[in-house]
C-alpha cells in the first residue's frame, strides 16, 4: 500500500527523532543476565539456532520481557538456544533494530507496531502476542492544574512525536475540542515531547505542567508531587486497551516457527506466573530493571506503578484498531490498511497446548 504525502510527512518526522537507546551506539544495550537463565545440561538448540534476540524497554509495561528474562522462562522453554536481550528506549529504534535483523523478536508498543507495518508496506513485522494493558496517566501539577478543563493552556509532556502516548493525549485533547498541530505540538494545549528519563527532571524545574505517560514514569512523577488527573484505562471499555506487543520479523518466523512458539511459550508461562504472584513478580522486574540499568526503583514508585498494570497473552487486537484510528484523527497517519499485521496462530498452538483460552486478532489477521 503506498504511503500518501501526510503519512511520509510523520514518519519523515519520526526517522528523524534521535534513536534514544541506552548504549551510546548501535541500537540497543546488552541487558544484563544475572544468573538466572542458564541453559540446563543436555538441552538441545530448537531448529539449530545458536541464539534468539530479544528486545525490550526498561519500563514496567514491559514486565513480561523483564520476569520472563530474570526468572529463565524464556530459556527454559528454548533449551540450548540462547536467549539474548537488547534492551531499548524507544519504538523507532526497536523497529529500526528489527528490520536491520539486530533482533529477532520484541516487547514493543502500539504506535510503533502500526508505524513500522505501514511503512514497510507490511513485509517487515507481524505482531504475534500480548503482554500487556493499562499503566498509562495523565499526571500534573495540583498547584497549576485542578481540573481537566484547567489543561487547556498547558505544556503536557508525552514521550514522543507519534508514540502510543502522544496519540492518546492528542486524540483526548481532540475529544474536548481542543486544537493541537500534531507536529509541532503548539495549540490550545503545548506538547513537549520529552524522552520518558528526562521527564520528571522536566516537571522538578517547572518546564513541563503534567505529562501523559507510562509507568513507571507516571509514579515517579506522583513521587515528586504531581497528582493522577487520569487513568487512561478509564477512556477504554473494560478499562482494557493494549500498552505491549509481541512483535517478530516475518523473515524470521518463517525460518524458524518452532523458536518463534518457544518465545511465546516462555511469555505465556511468565505472565502466568507474574499473575499467581504478584509481589515476587513485582520483585523481580524490578531486580532486572536494576541489572539493565544498575537503578531499582524505590517501593513508592514501583508499588503504584506495578499495581495499575494487567499482564495478559491478548493481544486485544480491537483496541489496537482503535488507537491507529486515533492516530490518523489526530493527523499523524492516513488511514492504514492494517489486515495481516497479526499472527496469532503460534500464540493459540502454545495457549490451545497450555489449556488456556485462544485469542482474537479482530480480523486482522493473516490470510
Amino acid at each position: 500500500m503506498p504511503a500518501s504525502s501526510a503519512l511520509r510527512r510523520s514518519f519523515a518526522v519520526l526517522a528523524a527523532l534521535p534513536l534514544f537507546t541506552l548504549a551510546a551506539c548501535g541500537y540497543g544495550s546488552q541487558a544484563k543476565d544475572d544468573g538466572a537463565a542458564k541453559i540446563a545440561a543436555g538441552a538441545k538448540k530448537i531448529e539449530g539456532l545458536g541464539t534468539v534476540k530479544i528486545g525490550y524497554f526498561g519500563n514496567l509495561t514491559h514486565g513480561t520481557a523483564l520476569v520472563g528474562m530474570h526468572k529463565g522462562f524464556f530459556q527454559k522453554a528454548l533449551g540450548a538456544t540462547k536467549a539474548e536481550p537488547a534492551l531499548f528506549n524507544a519504538g523507532p529504534s526497536e523497529i529500526e533494530a528489527l528490520n536491520s535483523g539486530s533482533i529477532d523478536i520484541g516487547w514493543i508498543g502500539p504506535s510503533p507496531a502500526i508505524n513500522g507495518y505501514v511503512k514497510a508496506d507490511g513485509k517487515n513485522l507481524r505482531i504475534i502476542g500480548g503482554s500487556a494493558s493499562g499503566g498509562v496517566k495523565l499526571v500534573v501539577n495540583p498547584d497549576k492544574i485542578k481540573s481537566l478543563k484547567d489543561v487547556k493552556g498547558k505544556r503536557i509532556a508525552t514521550p514522543q512525536l507519534g508514540n502510543t502516548q502522544d496519540v492518546a493525549f492528542l486524540n483526548w485533547a481532540a475529544d474536548q475540542g481542543w486544537k493541537i498541530d500534531p507536529q509541532s505540538g503548539k495549540g490550545d494545549v503545548t506538547v513537549v515531547r520529552s524522552d520518558n528519563k528526562v521527564t520528571p527532571d522536566a516537571y522538578k524545574s517547572g518546564s513541563v505542567d503534567g505529562a501523559w505517560v507510562p509507568e513507571p514514569t507516571a509514579s515517579k512523577l506522583v513521587a515528586e508531587g504531581g497528582k493522577v488527573l487520569l487513568d487512561e484505562g478509564s477512556l477504554w471499555p473494560d478499562k482494557k486497551f493494549v500498552i505491549t506487543n509481541i512483535i517478530v520479523r516475518q523473515d524470521f518466523l518463517k525460518k524458524y516457527p518452532k523458536v518463534v512458539e518457544a518465545v511465546l511459550k516462555g511469555s505465556v508461562e511468565t505472565n502466568k506466573w507474574i499473575n499467581a504472584n504478584p509481589d515476587a513478580a513485582k520483585a523481580a522486574a524490578n531486580e532486572q530493571l536494576a541489572a539493565d540499568s544498575g537503578k531499582a526503583l524505590p517501593a513508592d514508585v514501583l508499588d503504584p506503578a506495578w499495581k495499575s498494570i494487567r499482564f495478559t497473552d491478548d493481544p486485544l487486537a480491537s483496541t489496537l484498531n482503535t488507537q491507529a484510528e486515533h492516530a490518523v484523527k489526530a493527523g499523524l497517519l492516513e488511514k492504514p490498511d492494517l489486515k495481516g499485521i497479526y499472527d496469532l496462530a503460534p500464540l493459540n498452538k502454545v495457549l490451545k497446548a497450555e489449556g488456556e483460552p485462544t485469542v482474537d486478532d479482530a480480523g486482522l489477521g493473516v490470510k
